[in-house]
């Protein structure tokens, strides 16, 4: 007869917990920006295919705005700042 001996064996884990991810940036409507203009930055900025920077687009422009990016305010940071030097109105949030 075999017998086996359960043994309990914890182990830690280590979590990476980002306190800093509440954040969106916010884009707002504007009467001089194009949509393909918007769409080609939130496809280059914030990494959207280009079926949700249309959407997104779309969003903007009937809502008058809309969250395009959640993240860290570090993550978001030189994302927001990249959209606004091309002339679009974008700013960060806590959410």
């Amino acid at each position: 007869m075999i017998e086996f001996n359960q043994t309990e064996i914890e182990e830690d884990v280590a979590t990476e917990v980002d306190v800093d991810s509440g954040f969106a940036i916010i884009l707002y409507n504007d009467d001089y920006n194009t949509f393909d203009h918007v769409i080609d930055c939130l496809i280059k900025y914030c990494k959207h295919s280009a079926e949700q920077a249309e959407q997104c687009s779309l969003i903007v422009h009937y809502k008058g705005k809309a969250t395009v990016k959640h993240g860290s305010s570090t993550e978001l940071s030189p994302v927001c700042t990249s959209l606004c030097r091309e002339g679009l109105s974008a700013v960060i949030e806590e959410v």
